[in-house]
């Protein structure tokens, strides 16, 4: 995963150094937010839940009304699963959280500039195993045979596409995002425990405050 992280870094990096050049057109931001996400899937059910955000993105113009937004993010996402414990038969909701770090580059119409703008495009995702509380891992979860620790392996790379609105002044502004897992988010779950091979697309809805500069 550190590998990963170190990957996207530079590669973000590289994209900063590449517009500050332009420094008339463009703009640096921090920001940070919260997110929440779901796991879209038919084969067991699924609650969403809250995570973070934070990162970094650089603004700038493209041609005439649009601009292009690169934007590295580093996130903790989370959903839980309902389950039943096998010693005591009681129902327990388990949560699963997963740290990743996402590269966005999304091209900006602005609707009235440096005021409101809507973006889309993709995302690229790396992320590491799910993870979960261990005292919950032999549960089973509902409708299946399958145990919380038998989901753990998700697929390392994940691509989503990306829709938000940007809304505020200059210097700061709202962002809302709603992101969409084009590929098989359970890619890496193995059939045995589940009897079959599953399949779940993650949905994520995030809300970020960016500070330009």
């Amino acid at each position: 995963m550190k590998k990963y992280i170190l990957g996207a870094v530079m590669l973000a990096s590289f994209a900063v150094s590449a517009q500050y050049n332009y420094r008339d057109s463009n703009m640096i931001g921090l920001f940070g937010g919260i997110n929440q996400t779901d796991l879209n899937t038919s084969d067991f059910d699924t609650k969403a839940g809250t995570g973070w955000n934070v990162g970094l993105s650089v603004r700038g113009n493209f041609y005439n009304d649009f601009d292009m937004v690169y934007a590295m993010q580093f996130s903790e996402n989370k959903f839980s699963v309902p389950t039943m414990s096998p010693t005591t038969f009681q129902a327990e909701d388990v949560d699963y959280k997963v740290q990743n770090v996402k590269i966005m580059l999304t091209p900006s119409y602005n609707i009235v500039y440096n005021y409101l703008s809507i973006e889309a495009g993709p995302v690229l995702q790396i992320n590491g195993k799910l993870k979960y509380s261990s005292e919950y891992e032999n549960n089973v979860i509902n409708g299946t045979t399958a145990t919380v620790k038998d989901l753990e392996e998700v697929s390392t790379f994940n691509i989503l596409g990306a829709v938000g609105l940007t809304a505020g002044v200059r210097h700061a502004r709202l962002n809302v995002m709603y992101q969409y897992g084009f590929n098989n988010f359970l890619g890496s779950v193995p059939e045995g425990p589940f009897g079959k091979s599953v399949k779940g697309n993650l949905g994520i809805i995030t809300g970020n405050v960016i500070f330009y500069f």
